[in-house]
């Protein structure tokens, strides 16, 4: 059973260990443990629905109060005080795209907004029905999630949207084939959301973000159907596929998509090095990166997070002899960590891994083998839990990123950091803050930043903390030239600062396309722009 008031299923619980436990207090000092509401209470404050609804729509409280919110770190604050700032009105589950069609004809004939939902995995506000002057419905996708058609011959399958990542995954490796896309949402995220909020999985270096995975599908609108080709090439004007990607259900709702496959690896290898400072880090990403060669991931954390994570993996035998080794090898305080793998063939991968091997080596790498690889793989879905254990502890958690050409990578992961430190000093309160690089190109990196505070005295002074941070990090990004979001979307949380990145003529372009297929402005009204 999935949580209702925090990440995951209510089964899995990942405690820190006690040296991650000292360690955090003493970034930020002790903990206060919240008195968080109970569902019966939550259920309790869900309002009466404003509208009459027919019998495809659910109304029950639970419905409401599980579709009113996604993941963001403003909606835990809301639902552990057991209110939202919103609640939808009622919930759909269509099952193809004629009841799509259908709830759409009644939404707007009795004056409702529509928000599509895949997963709930949002953390930027995509879901919140909060300030909606109107009645509004939720489109629960996940009945429409069968693959509907696979072309083994040409790589290509088609899935309903709601698909989410467990299924594709099973669908295809049943018939040999894998998408490859691993968000670290994956569990619960679905087909149709990460075309929607262009998502970026952990191995897109190798397979491809989802704009390079889409290659066709279709989108219900207000308006009607628009049905999208999956061409192999097409100089037929502006490409439409790239108007439904990052539409954030602004323009309608996608119901089917058509990816691109690739065959199921026949090994996954991923190894780490270890680095003595970020510097010289970075620069031996830049050089996988450039270097030409297929790899499947780079992924680079810097000094903080090195610490955080090591702290975090506990303190036994193996991390001392690790320890000591580095030292050894000249590598102690300020030390990165880097994880560079390849997933295909066996003899492609002894190739690939021995020249990446080579400019890791080049660039002052200490190897330390595939037991870093492996055990990242088996944790990297799970790391999500552990807000949920932070928070019961009396810590907030949340994350943010960007991305940045190579020369203003460490400038901007040092900006955002310290913004975020010094944004509650004010208050006498400290903030840890930890970057990595979640993802490398050819011209530069993602920065991926982790924070952690502590929680205010109650919801109210935790959300005005968050805020206070997530401003602050925000005008760091902008006033750096980086992108507001790299892989999370834009939504509430963003659009403020969307207008730096597309310009006035953008945001018009943008609302035109709104018009054109919404002209009542009645799908997720309020996210991604006004």
């Amino acid at each position: 059973m999935r949580r209702w008031n925090g990440w995951g299923d209510e089964g899995v619980l990942l405690d820190a260990p006690e040296s991650a436990v000292v360690f955090i207090e003493g970034k930020v000092g002790p903990g206060r443990p919240p008195a968080d509401a109970s569902l019966e209470r939550a259920l309790a404050a869900v309002p009466t629905p404003r509208l009459s609804a027919p019998a495809f729509v659910d109304q029950s409280p639970l419905a409401r109060l599980r579709h009113s919110l996604g993941e963001s770190l403003p909606d835990m604050i809301a639902v552990r005080a057991g209110r939202l700032p919103g609640y939808v009105d009622g919930v759909a589950w269509p099952t193809s795209a004629d009841e799509v069609r259908q709830a759409l004809a009644w939404a707007a004939q009795a004056g409702a907004a529509v928000i599509p939902y895949g997963g709930g995995t949002s953390v930027v506000g995509h879901l919140d029905p909060g300030g909606l002057d109107r009645p509004t419905l939720s489109l629960d996708m996940s009945r429409c999630s069968a693959l509907q058609e696979l072309d083994g011959d040409g790589r290509l399958a088609v899935f309903g949207a709601g698909a989410a990542g467990p299924d594709v995954e099973a669908a295809l490796r049943a018939h040999g084939f894998t998408l490859g896309h691993f968000p670290q949402s994956w569990e619960y995220s679905t087909l149709g959301g990460w075309i929607a909020a262009r998502s970026s999985g952990q191995f897109s270096l190798g397979y491809g973000r989802i704009e390079a995975l889409f290659v066709g599908g279709r989108l219900e609108t207000p308006r009607g159907e628009l049905v999208l080709p999956a061409l192999p090439a097409s100089a037929a004007g502006p490409d439409l596929r790239q108007v439904v990607l990052g539409s954030e259900g602004r323009l309608g709702v996608i119901t089917q998509a058509t990816v691109k496959i690739s065959p199921a690896p026949q090994v996954e290898d991923l190894r780490g090095a270890f680095f003595a400072d970020q510097g010289q880090a970075v620069d031996a990403a830049r050089s996988l990166a450039q270097s030409g060669l297929p790899l499947t991931m780079v992924r680079l954390s810097l000094p903080a997070e090195t610490e955080t994570s090591l702290r975090l993996a506990g303190g036994g035998r193996a991390m001392v002899a690790l320890r000591k080794y580095l030292a050894w090898r000249g590598v102690g305080q300020g030390m990165c960590l880097m994880l560079y793998g390849f997933c295909g063939g066996r003899r492609a991968a002894r190739w690939v891994m021995a020249e990446a091997g080579r400019v890791v080596a080049r660039a002052g790498g200490v190897a330390v083998g595939r037991r870093p690889g492996r055990q990242w793989l088996r944790n990297r879905f799970s790391l999500p839990y552990l807000r949920n254990n932070l928070w019961a502890m009396g810590y907030a958690a949340d994350t943010l990123e960007t991305a940045t050409p190579w020369r203003a990578v460490l400038p901007m992961a040092q900006a955002i950091e310290e913004a975020l430190a010094g944004s509650l000093a004010d208050e006498g309160e400290r903030v840890h803050a930890f970057t990595h690089l979640s993802h490398v190109y050819a011209h530069g990196a993602s920065v991926y930043t982790s924070y952690v505070f502590r929680l205010g005295q109650g919801p109210e002074q935790t959300l005005a903390r968050w805020r206070k941070l997530k401003a602050a990090a925000s005008r760091t990004i902008v006033a750096n030239g980086g992108t507001i979001s790299h892989q999370h979307g834009v939504g509430l949380d963003h659009k403020a600062y969307l207008p730096a990145e597309k310009g006035p003529l953008g945001l018009d372009l943008l609302r035109a396309q709104c018009a054109a297929m919404d002209p009542k402005g009645m799908m997720n009204p309020g996210k991604l722009l006004d």
